[in-house]
């Protein structure tokens, strides 16, 4: 695949207005998307909030293995508060608001021990696509910010009442460059960097060439791939969905775009591409 980089303009001015908005809130949610968590750590942003306290929501675990834990585990080692979710579960609700209670517990206490009653405030934070919103519709229980499978559908900030809490809906952000390239290569697939930039058959053909090491018993059973390069793993996905066309050759934006959709759907199985090492270069851990 060639270079990724991805900053449009509005990811600048929406870094500034996160900025600027700090001094509003309490505490911060990064939402992390569990199939790549060390790809979708803005480290940015991470600078960018200080002190004040993270809660780091590693969300989509349903399209996750349990690859993730490990990095979970470390995280928590080094004191981190995290969570694993699936926002498109109402029974992860709960969980999630008392995650984020007690990440302002002791504000808490000393409002309750002056009787003031008044909202505390999140800043919900991360890349694009890994489920802010859904995040915040989950929490509010109505689906009060704009969701979508593209990345780039947030565009500005939006404050959300969420029972105690007033949630800060932000645009998803990129670092201003990809140090790893790898990893930049990740966002792509999992749909975090707007697909009209890139080459579809790119995307494709590096999604296999990475399934193919850890996760070739899955692009079997989907596909019936048994190894080989990444051109002739298309082929198979080709030849398993029908998109031949008229002299035997193979189409592959059909194809191309039927092995993306299946993995971004769950269809082809649950990964977690990141590991530890990943974690720790971008300092998430």
């Amino acid at each position: 695949m060639k270079t990724i980089q991805w900053f449009p303009g509005h990811m600048a001015k929406a870094m500034r207005m996160m900025e600027e908005n700090l001094s509003l809130v309490d505490a911060v949610v990064f939402v992390l998307d569990a199939r790549a968590p060390a790809a979708t750590f803005n480290r940015k942003l991470r600078d960018m909030v200080g002190q004040k306290p993270v809660l780091y929501v590693l969300n989509k675990t349903d399209l996750s293995d349990g690859g993730a834990d490990a990095i979970v585990s470390a995280m928590k080692g080094k004191g981190c508060s995290v969570l694993k979710v699936s926002a498109s579960s109402p029974a992860c609700a709960r969980p999630i608001a008392q995650a984020m209670n007690g990440l302002v517990k002791e504000k808490l206490q000393r409002m309750a021990e002056k009787g003031q009653t008044k909202p505390l405030r999140f800043l919900i934070a991360g890349v694009p696509n890994t489920g802010k919103s859904t995040l915040i519709n989950l929490l509010s229980g109505s689906k009060r910010a704009v969701t979508g499978d593209k990345a780039g559908v947030t565009r500005q900030k939006q404050w959300v009442r969420c029972g105690s809490f007033e949630l800060m809906d932000t645009p998803g952000t990129m670092p201003p460059s990809f140090d790893n390239q790898q990893l930049a290569r990740r966002l792509a697939f999992i749909g975090s960097i707007n697909d009209d930039i890139l080459e579809t058959d790119e995307i494709a053909l590096g999604l296999l060439e990475e399934m193919s090491g850890k996760y070739l018993h899955q692009l079997n059973e989907r596909y019936r791939i048994t190894g080989g390069t990444p051109l002739e793993m298309l082929d198979a996905v080709c030849l398993r969905r029908g998109f031949v066309m008229r002299g035997n050759d193979f189409d592959y934006d059909r194809g191309a775009n039927a092995l993306i959709d299946d993995f971004r759907k769950g269809r082809i199985g649950k990964v977690c591409f990141d590991s530890v090492e990943d974690a720790e270069t971008v300092g998430l851990i």
